[in-house]
């Protein structure tokens, strides 16, 4: 995978159509284990909904469900769910409590209730882009730490921690299609008077980072 899209934050977003209310609470997720904390969440923040209807996708194992929660088949996680997909949505979960109004929306009506309400919530919370980095753990003399600071911000590679000890340690993270540039250049600059640890693959947002309202 390339990138994904995926919100920075919890967002929550309400309407009213028909005396019912829809709520609509949008969370980043990395796993099974936070969507199912999230979903209690939801219920215990919002306990007397009639319906929580949801839909999540995760990029492990490109994951993906949707439930309706007791509402007619089709009408409440399947449009949420396409909107996750239409964006190019990962590791994000959707959900929409509904305090029921006392009258009916028809299927159509909920389809547009619960896909209209999830896409207002998108446009509030806003959406970000993540794409793979490498994360590094450099360690050098603090002699060398001013200047491999202003050479990395002058690649755009992000310096995430700090460490100050007997030598100074710092984490990198650097987009995986320039991780072959960034060996490169730091034998050709430090000559080994830097250390290099790879730590595995991140995702992050890119040097370039932006965010799109959804």
């Amino acid at each position: 995978m390339r990138g994904y899209y995926t919100v920075p934050e919890k967002g929550v977003w309400e309407q009213v159509i028909e005396k019912s209310r829809f709520i609509g609470i949008v969370y980043p997720v990395e796993g099974l284990a936070e969507v199912e904390a999230a979903r209690r969440e939801v219920r215990a923040e919002y306990p007397a909904a009639k319906h929580y209807v949801y839909a999540y996708r995760l990029a492990e194992g490109k994951t993906e469900k949707a439930s309706d929660d007791g509402e007619p088949q089709g009408t409440g996680g399947r449009p949420l769910l396409e909107i996750l997909q239409y964006r190019e949505m990962w590791n994000t979960l959707v959900v929409v409590a509904r305090y029921f109004g006392g009258i009916l929306l028809g299927t159509g009506g909920l389809t547009r209730a619960y896909g209209g309400t999830a896409k207002e919530l998108l446009t509030k919370t806003g959406v970000t882009l993540l794409t793979p980095h490498v994360a590094y753990r450099l360690k050098m003399p603090y002699s060398w730490y001013e200047n491999v600071k202003y050479r990395l911000r002058g690649q755009a590679w992000r310096v995430k921690d700090e460490i100050f000890r007997e030598d100074v340690e710092l984490a990198v993270c650097v987009p995986q299609a320039e991780a072959g540039q960034f060996a490169a250049w730091l034998e050709e600059f430090a000559g080994g008077q830097v250390s290099s640890e790879e730590k595995g693959v991140v995702w992050e947002r890119p040097p370039e980072s932006y965010e799109r309202k959804a």
